[in-house]
């Protein structure tokens, strides 16, 4: 048996945190031992995993949220929050066009980043549901960024990437991070400032103060179009989260913006097609998947963006009757061919959490693509992210970009319902990858009833929907990959741990408490009571 699938989820009596880096993790658990919920060291989390990890989140990216708050009425329930970042109120189509002097935007640089909402967004959970102050939850991550870390192999690798991405233009982003893939202890002391003036100040000092007013001239300088009004406008929205039967749990992920709806279509499609049970272990079976996912994700791109800004409502690609001519186009013997989509990317963190009052937090937080658009603001040591790189130019797309419009966002935490009761919190990043990470961990979970640390451990796949070929985890072996070659489909390997393959964590809700399952292709941690 392989050894990485064959380690056990861990069980914690009174609640546990999991995130893709062991210091983080370690913020959080801290929080939970001195009495804070869920919502308190998931916030502590993130918040440290943006100084040790910022090359996958940060304090210039967004972010988005599910809370189950245990209890009757109003006291209790689901609770869901979009906080993505608008265009700049000047981001016409063709203004940004000529500013990028091309007719596709760029990967990176200011004109990819759009209002950054991660802020506002632990300002707004800890408003809602927290027990501790932002001062207090900070504590570990300004003393990271201040007295420094030592930096991990995976965070000197990423550092090392990003150099030749940027190149020595992304002159701000050099001086804290040039010499530190290295080796040795990484400092952020202007990281550090900013924590410090949000635990004095709050969220004005982002979106109305200084800070703001240097975050947009450092946009303005690189040739970017947004302004200190584009930030002081910003606001998150607590949204209406879109839920789905599979089998017999029901799946809750976030409305459009996010992918959420092609991660519920993609599980309706292998429902309809498989409703008496999917074929065992192997080639047929990854082929099923991977054609409802390929079905799912060019809906996504057909249909999918800033809700305020679609031509059909947000549920449209649930509705039975698209669902089933969905699964109708899947043929056991053959890969559909299919006309390519965007390039695959991303670069992003999700983090759980769950407390001894049952309290459950799903909660993803990204930068997109590594570190982001390559800049960052001097004397701030915030590294901006580039989601607005996911919008297109071209007027006839859906996700063209307009003034104020959100684009259409990747990220998507997940959580799952039995009989009524939460039963699981899960997410991924994985950009693109994570709407069939979400299909494979919920058929290994639900179908092979895989305990789950065993499921987010096991191989898995990725589609890119630039031209449909699937990156496979060389753990499937020959045989799945000459039966998918054989069905048509572009079949390369990679590594297990492969970064590609997304980072995944769960936590189960079980009889006496939780089982916590983090990802072993990263070098993060479960830790609990």
């Amino acid at each position: 048996m392989d050894v990485i699938a064959s380690s056990e989820a861990r069980p914690f009596p009174n609640g546990c945190v999991a995130s893709p880096h062991h210091l983080a993790s370690s913020a959080g658990l801290a929080v939970l031992a001195d009495g804070g919920n869920a919502v308190d060291a998931v916030v502590a989390a993130n918040l440290a995993l943006g100084v040790v990890a910022p090359y996958l989140c940060g304090y210039g990216g967004d972010l988005f949220a599910i809370v189950w708050r245990p209890g009757d009425g109003a006291a209790g329930g689901l609770w869901a929050y979009n906080g993505s970042g608008r265009a700049p109120a000047a981001a016409t189509r063709d203004a940004v066009e000529a500013a990028a002097g091309s007719p596709s935007l760029p990967s990176d640089g200011p004109l990819t980043v759009t209002v950054p909402g991660a802020v506002d967004g632990w300002f707004t959970l800890l408003e809602r549901f927290g027990t501790r102050s932002f001062g207090e939850l900070s504590r570990r991550a300004a003393a990271y960024a201040e007295d420094g870390f030592v930096l991990s192999r995976q965070g000197a690798e990423s550092i090392e990437r990003s150099k030749h991405r940027f190149g020595p233009s992304a002159r701000a982003w050099w001086d804290v991070y040039g010499d530190a893939g290295k080796g040795g202890t990484l400092r952020q002391p202007a990281l550090a400032r900013t924590i410090h003036v949000l635990a004095d100040d709050g969220p004005a000092a982002y979106y109305g103060g200084g800070l703001g007013q240097d975050i947009a001239e450092a946009l303005h300088e690189a040739g970017g179009l947004m302004t200190a009004a584009d930030l002081a406008d910003h606001s998150g929205d607590v949204v209406e989260p879109m839920r789905m039967r599979y089998r017999d749990v029901e799946v809750v992920e976030l409305p459009p913006n996010t992918q959420g709806p092609a991660a519920l279509q993609a599980l309706a499609i292998t429902d309809a097609f498989a409703p008496a049970g999917l074929p065992p272990a192997g080639d047929e079976r990854e082929h099923v998947l991977i054609e409802a996912t390929k079905l799912a994700l060019q809906d996504r791109d057909t249909f999918l963006t800033d809700p305020d800004h679609m031509t059909v409502r947000p549920d449209a690609m649930l509705e039975p009757s698209l669902v089933a001519d969905r699964s109708a186009l899947i043929r056991m013997d053959r890969a559909r061919a299919a006309d390519p989509g965007r390039p695959a990317g991303g670069g992003t963190a999700y983090l759980c959490a769950a407390d001894r009052d049952g309290m459950l937090v799903s909660l993803i937080q990204s930068n997109y693509m590594g570190f982001g658009s390559g800049v960052t603001v001097p004397a701030w040591g915030i590294n901006l992210h580039n989601r607005g790189a996911y919008f297109s130019l071209d007027p006839r797309h859906p996700n063209v970009i307009a003034p104020r419009k959100r684009t259409l966002h990747t990220l998507i935490p997940g959580m799952a319902f039995r009989d009524g009761r939460p039963w699981l919190v899960f997410g991924t990043m994985g950009g693109d990858g994570q709407a069939q990470f979400h299909l494979q961990l919920m058929v290994r979970m639900v179908d092979d009833h895989e305990d789950p640390q065993r499921a987010i451990g096991a191989p898995r796949w990725l589609v890119s929907p630039d031209d449909w070929s699937v990156l496979l985890d060389e753990r499937f072996g020959g045989a799945v990959q000459d039966g998918l070659a054989a069905r048509g489909h572009s079949v390369d390997t990679a590594p297990w741990n492969d970064g590609r393959f997304g980072h995944a964590h769960a936590i189960e809700v079980v009889r006496h408490g939780y089982r916590g399952a983090t990802e072993p292709r990263t070098e993060g941690a479960v830790l609990g009571l």
